[in-house]
């Protein structure tokens, strides 16, 4: 089996995280090696340094997709949630990745806000985020992911059934 890199993009409170727990569970069934990437977790370690502007957010995206493509490089399938809001910086990784598989958590900003689960849709309208993807700042939606997920209709494991299939049916699962 090929390493593969999950690169799970999407609105905040989108599903990105939830889909990708779901999905490294799923394959440690099979005995895969997996990690995730986490955005976030990344954000309070190797970019600690950056903040939310426009340039730090690509600066965030391409430190990510260095370490992507070195673990996937070696073996390891990689899991990345990460709101990745610019197509030109997922174009990146799809060049710089091998194996790239771009999954779309798709829901509507309303849906997001109402989901909310770290307050930040609030903190935003309340004037204490500046930046917030969604709210100040664009999402641009991606136009060819190879698997879209609509999680404001499907369950989770719904959607969790809809990523295997379509990586089984290119090659990465048996």
């Amino acid at each position: 089996m090929q390493a593969f890199a999950a690169w799970i993009t999407g609105l905040p409170a989108s599903g990105k995280t939830t889909m990708a727990t779901m999905l490294k569970e799923s394959l440690r069934t099979k005995n895969i090696p997996v990690i995730i990437l986490d955005g976030d977790e990344i954000r309070k370690t190797v970019s600690k340094d950056l903040g939310f502007s426009p340039e730090d957010r690509k600066e965030h995206n391409r430190r990510v997709i260095e370490i992507a493509k070195l673990l996937v490089k070696n073996g390891i399938t990689t899991i990345i949630p990460l709101i990745s809001p610019y197509r030109e910086t997922r174009d990146l990784a799809r060049r710089e990745i091998p194996n790239f598989v771009e999954v779309y958590t798709k829901a509507s900003v309303d849906t997001c806000m109402r989901r909310d689960p770290k307050g930040l849709y609030r903190k935003a309208k309340a004037g204490e985020i500046n930046n917030m993807t969604g709210v100040q700042s664009p999402y641009e939606e991606p136009l060819h992911p190879e698997i879209t997920l609509d999680t404001e209709n499907q369950t989770p494991q719904e959607c969790l059934d809809v990523i295997l299939a379509k990586l089984a049916a290119l090659g990465y699962l048996k």
